[in-house]
Formats: C-alpha cells, sequence, structure tokens
C-alpha cells in the first residue's frame, strides 16, 4: 500500500480527530479521489477514510461487526459532519495479500485465500446490520438487464466466456432466482482485502459491501482477483478444491459471473 506523507492541516478534519492527527506523522495512502484515506504513524497505526456524507455509514457499521468477530479492525471513530464521513480505525497488523511475499508463492496464496473464505463462510453471522443483500443485488441486475449493460464483458472471459451478450443476460436471468441468503460474506473479496502476517490471517479490510448473502459472490472474487494479480488462471481448480467444491454451484458460478456484467452500478 503505497503512502505518501503530507503535512497535516488540522482545520481540514473534524475536531473530534484533532486529538488523534496531532503531533502524528500523516500518509496519504489513498487509491482514489472518491474516497481519501490516511495512514496516522501512531498507537501502532491508524487509518482515516472520508468519503462523502452517508458513504460510510454501513462500512463503520460492518466494520465493528467484523471486528465484534474477530476478523477486522477496531472502529475508533465514524463522524457524518454533513458534507463529508469520515471512518477512524486502528491498523491491522501484516501486510495484504498483493504483497511480494505473497504473490511469491501463488500455491501458497491461493490455498491461504481460499481457506480464509472458507472460515468466513462459515461463520454464524448473528446480529450482522446488513440482514439480506438480495433485494438491493437482484434490482441491480434487473435494471442492467432492462438497459441492456455490459460492464467489461472481457473482465471473466477466461475463466467464464459468454458468446454474446445475450448469452450473457439468458445466462444472467436463467440464475439469478437461484441465489441464497445464507452466508456472511465480505462483499469485495480480493487480495488487497486479506491482511495477513506471516502468512497466519490478520484480518479483512473494506467490509463495507459486506452482509448475508450469496456464498458465489465471494467465490467469484476471490478467483478473479488471484487470476487478475497473478496474471493466470491456472491456481481456479486449486482455490475450489480448498474452498470446497461440496458448496460450489459451477452453473451458478457462471451465473453470477453474467449478473457482475450487467448489473446497474
Amino acid at each position: 500500500m503505497k503512502r505518501t506523507k503530507i503535512e497535516t492541516d488540522l482545520p481540514l478534519f473534524p475536531e473530534e480527530l484533532h486529538s488523534f492527527l496531532r503531533n502524528a506523522d500523516v500518509f496519504d495512502s489513498s487509491c482514489s479521489e472518491e474516497a481519501r484515506v490516511y495512514y496516522i504513524e501512531r498507537d501502532g497505526g491508524l487509518f482515516l477514510k472520508r468519503n462523502a456524507s452517508g458513504k460510510l455509514k454501513t462500512e463503520a457499521e460492518m466494520t465493528a461487526y467484523f471486528h465484534s468477530l474477530g476478523l477486522s479492525a477496531q472502529v475508533l471513530a465514524y463522524l457524518d459532519t454533513n458534507r463529508y464521513d469520515w471512518l477512524l480505525t486502528r491498523r491491522i497488523p501484516g501486510e495484504d495479500c498483493t504483497h511480494p511475499a505473497c504473490l511469491s508463492d501463488p500455491v501458497r496464496l491461493c490455498d491461504t485465500v481460499a481457506s480464509c473464505l472458507r472460515m468466513l463462510h462459515e461463520v454464524r453471522p448473528d446480529r450482522c446490520p446488513v440482514k439480506d443483500l438480495s433485494e438491493t443485488y437482484r434490482a441491480k441486475v434487473v435494471s442492467g438487464y432492462r438497459r441492456g449493460l455490459m460492464n467489461e464483458p472481457e473482465k471473466f472471459r477466461e475463466l467464464w466466456p459468454f458468446s454474446s451478450a445475450e448469452d450473457a443476460r439468458q445466462c444472467a436471468e436463467e440464475t439469478l432466482s437461484a441465489l441464497k441468503s445464507d452466508v456472511l460474506i465480505h462483499g469485495d473479496y480480493c487480495l488487497p482485502n486479506i491482511l495477513l502476517s506471516d502468512w497466519r490471517f490478520s484480518g479483512f479490510i473494506d467490509v463495507g459491501s459486506g452482509g448475508i448473502f450469496d456464498r458465489h459472490i465471494d467465490i467469484l472474487w476471490g478467483i478473479w482477483s488471484l487470476m487478475f494479480n497473478l496474471g493466470t488462471a491456472r491456481y481456479t481448480d486449486r482455490f475450489l478444491d480448498v474452498y470446497g467444491r461440496d458448496r460450489v454451484s459451477a452453473d451458478l458460478l457462471r451465473g453470477v459471473a453474467a449478473m457482475e456484467i450487467i448489473r446497474d452500478d
């Protein structure tokens, strides 16, 4: 994760956060203009995220919930200042799975990522703040289908090819009703969002898209992220073996790929 040291102009931050920022080295660790991320070098490391008002509310709730399960960072503060949302969390020890040490051992990486996902999906999602993601997800798929959207149709071509836009739409339509809301999912299960310390699981980050929904969403993105970061799809079968093929429907996995390229975000 890149970090660029910056000069801290305290008046630009909410007063409630000044005590965390004052006399500390602060680094810009943002990956986009929409969501700013700052690393604060104190107390073992803190991360401060800023986004538009209301954008981080669910992430704050889900991060606190994942933390209560021992799966994510401690939330120190969540503020909505009408213009911006601010989310302050403690740093999770370790590095994310795009670290060179992880990418240099793809077999172990594949096994670890698959095992972490199976572990997550076996957690009992009692008290989860997001009870059911199905309605929102299905609405986006139906909207994309009706609008004739095709978002990056080549994204999954190496893994789940479709002969045409209509082929993808038909596949999505046929499998949409098969989605279940029966496990706790991450919602954005990719290598940068999984942290390890000496190959031991440390925690998940960016869980704002999580909640109770269908495991195949996470499985698809876990497989795709391995392919994207390793530059090959050769570990797909191994990932499924380690995760457990008894829990995976090949047809539904292909259906989710179709849904992801037509849904309206």
